[in-house]
């Protein structure tokens, strides 16, 4: 875990801005009964990013608080903990599975980003999500499941390009190794 530096925490602030209009604004969401069924966008961004660079702890609070602010300036039916659970687990599994990486190269690997983005966005966005969406609201898996296995095939390589590139070039500007 990276030390809790003005630096830092200016970077969190400025990633869970970005996790809050990229989730809020920039999505296309879908709501049915009251509440969001389907959220198509790159909300989930910052939050892996966060969890790769600064480690699973700043990747677990820029979801969470993230997710609080989101649901405080743009609600979608009533606050559900679940959700901000999920959404700081969007942060802390890749942020656990790159701990090992200790440099930049490591980190940048399109290999390990894929493996660690993959594995928490299926437990996130593709279990427990449909899962809470099921428990709570009696969403059908068969209606939440379809759209988010798409999604989610497309998002992950998406997510791992991304963050090689950003994290090549962030790191690089700000000199984080």
């Amino acid at each position: 875990m990276k030390k809790f530096t003005a630096r830092n925490i200016v970077i969190y602030g400025m990633l869970i801005a970005l996790n809050v209009v990229l989730t809020r604004v920039g999505s296309i969401r879908i709501g049915g009964g009251g509440t969001e069924i389907i959220r198509i966008g790159f909300g989930g961004f910052p939050v892996i990013f966060a969890g790769i660079l600064f480690g699973p702890v700043a990747g677990g609070i820029v979801g969470a608080i993230g997710d609080i602010i989101g649901m405080i300036i743009s609600p979608m039916g009533a606050y559900m903990p679940h959700f901000t659970l999920t959404a700081a687990l969007t942060g802390i599994i890749p942020g656990l599975i790159m701990m090992d990486c200790k440099d930049i190269a490591c980190k940048a690997s399109i290999k390990k980003l894929l493996l660690a983005i993959a594995v928490g966005q299926i437990i996130t966005s593709i279990i427990l999500v449909p899962y809470f969406m099921n428990t709570l609201f009696g969403v059908p898996f068969a209606v939440s499941l379809p759209s988010r296995i798409l999604s989610q095939a497309i998002s992950i390589p998406l997510y791992a390009y991304a963050t090689r590139i950003i994290l090549i070039r962030v790191a690089a500007a700000l000199n984080i190794s």
